[in-house]
């Protein structure tokens, strides 16, 4: 029976194979043209696309690493990324604790207004977040952006923190209760090191999110001190509209730190999400 089946079998697995390769293709090939390009000039770009840089012209992307202004606006990603991380986690945590472990009336109700959140999208909240921002003061404020972030991050977040939260034993609570642990100490002291994979893939996926959140911080900065990379990125390519090389350099560093950070936790990321649906 075995047997029978094992010609099937490979022919599925070849075939999945070869989609992995080709989408793994589609993704590479933009990627490696970009990186390319910024070693080349407008000529270049013009008559070969394609080919190899001759001559290589590494000036496109040290003149922007040479740049405080690539730079400031690298801290104020990474800041603000970290910043709605913290803020969206710890909010999310202490919520779906509640879900997860207490019962008490609308508990359900509350819960799926939450899911429903998942369904709004945010281009749709743009202008009355914006006339909210301009009400409270937060306008050229980095929380301005960290906060609204964070609270459409919630959703996402507290439906998984929930998932895992509910698979640890009641013997376990009940255990830490008779050691003199209350409900905060054992979500503290125990729930929380028990969630550490949880906790973070949430945190990769609010971290990405918030890095490439391009919109909010369009909406909200005006002061250019504040830009992040996606705003500096479009900026950029309006001032060097003629300069195809010199954009491609920018965007290219613009997605290094992404990267880099998603290839060290997409492990972690994968893991977290896995265990997840397996709970």
């Amino acid at each position: 029976m075995t047997t029978t089946k094992n010609p099937a079998v490979r022919v599925r697995r070849g075939v999945l194979h070869l989609i992995a390769v080709v989408i793994g293709v589609l993704i590479v090939l933009p990627i490696g043209f970009g990186v390319l390009g910024g070693f080349k000039d407008n000529g270049q770009l013009s008559t070969n696309p394609l080919g190899w840089p001759a001559p290589w012209i590494p000036a496109n992307y040290t003149d922007i690493l040479t740049s405080g202004v690539f730079w400031r606006q690298l801290t104020n990603s990474v800041l603000i990324a970290l910043a709605t991380t913290l803020v969206m986690v710890g909010a999310s945590a202490l919520a779906a604790f509640v879900f997860a472990r207490f019962t008490f009336r609308g508990r359900e109700f509350l819960f799926t207004l939450f899911a429903v959140g998942l369904m709004f999208p945010f281009a749709v909240a743009i202008l009355p977040l914006f006339i909210l921002l301009r009400g409270l003061g937060l306008l050229d404020n980095p929380l301005g952006v960290i906060l609204p972030q964070a609270a459409f991050g919630l959703p996402v977040t507290i439906i998984i923190l929930r998932q895992f939260f509910r698979t640890v034993p009641a013997e376990v609570e009940e255990a830490a209760t008779l050691d003199g642990c209350d409900a905060f100490g054992f979500f503290w002291r125990i729930l929380l090191p028990m969630a550490r994979p949880a906790l973070a893939t949430v945190s990769v996926l609010a971290i990405v999110s918030s890095w490439n959140n391009f919109m909010l911080p369009l909406v909200v900065f005006t002061d250019q001190s504040w830009w992040t990379l996606p705003v500096g990125v479009q900026a950029f390519q309006g001032q060097y509209a003629d300069d195809t090389a010199r954009v491609l350099a920018y965007v290219v560093l613009s997605m290094v730190p992404a990267l880099g950070f998603y290839a060290l936790a997409e492990r972690q990321l994968v893991g977290g999400l896995a265990g997840g649906v397996k709970g």
